[in-house]
């Protein structure tokens, strides 16, 4: 599968499974089930510059995206507000270097009111230089334009990462699923920091 990437993806330097973070003390690809939760100040944090250019998801992009929601999330089919969706087939915006992606977001006209992140994915050496926001600040201009007023996203209980970058970019916790992952899962499984994966977050960014 690292083979079929257009980019270089490095898997965990402790395990071998897929290396999603970062480490900030190594800076060597770990996965969640390897990562501690500390407290780190903003001065501290590793970033890199990344020169990038944003755009439509093209057709040509769709096989690309396919596998990286595979590696990303196990699967490409994803189950939100109780509906299940192949995230790479739907419209998607994408940040690329050398023409070659290194991060996405995909939505989906989800309510009338409404459009839905469906995902956002990074590759790890280009996480915290800021091309999540970016993406994001792309989708909510999307939704603006459609005269939507909110925009919704999920995320599992164990992701605290998601879950700190989307209230620190303006969403609310606003509804809990209980459980629902874990089901699909066939169980509970361990997830960031061990965390053991069980519920579906439910946030919203309402626009004034």
């Amino acid at each position: 599968m690292r083979d079929s990437l257009p980019i270089q993806y490095d898997f965990c330097h402790l395990c071998n499974n897929l290396g999603e973070f970062q480490c900030i003390i190594c800076n060597q690809p770990t996965c969640g089930n390897d990562v501690h939760v500390r407290i780190v100040c903003a001065k501290c944090i590793h970033t890199q510059t990344s020169e990038y250019t944003v755009q439509q998801a093209s057709c040509d992009d769709v096989e690309v995206l396919e596998e990286l929601v595979k590696l990303f999330w196990g699967d490409p089919i994803q189950l939100m507000f109780n509906q299940t969706f192949r995230v790479a087939q739907e419209p998607a915006i994408t940040a690329k270097k050398d023409g070659n992606i290194i991060g996405f977001i995909s939505y989906n006209d989800f309510r009338k009111n409404a459009v839905l992140i469906m995902a956002l994915g990074i590759l790890p050496g280009f996480q915290g230089c800021g091309i999540g926001r970016t993406l994001v600040e792309q989708v909510e201009n999307y939704a603006k334009s459609q005269g939507k007023q909110q925009l919704l996203v999920v995320t599992s209980n164990d992701n605290l990462p998601a879950l700190a970058f989307y209230q620190r970019h303006g969403f609310q916790l606003f509804e809990v699923a209980p459980n629902v992952i874990a089901e699909k899962l066939g169980g509970l499984q361990p997830g960031f920091a061990r965390i053991p994966i069980r519920d579906e977050l439910r946030l919203r960014k309402i626009f004034s």
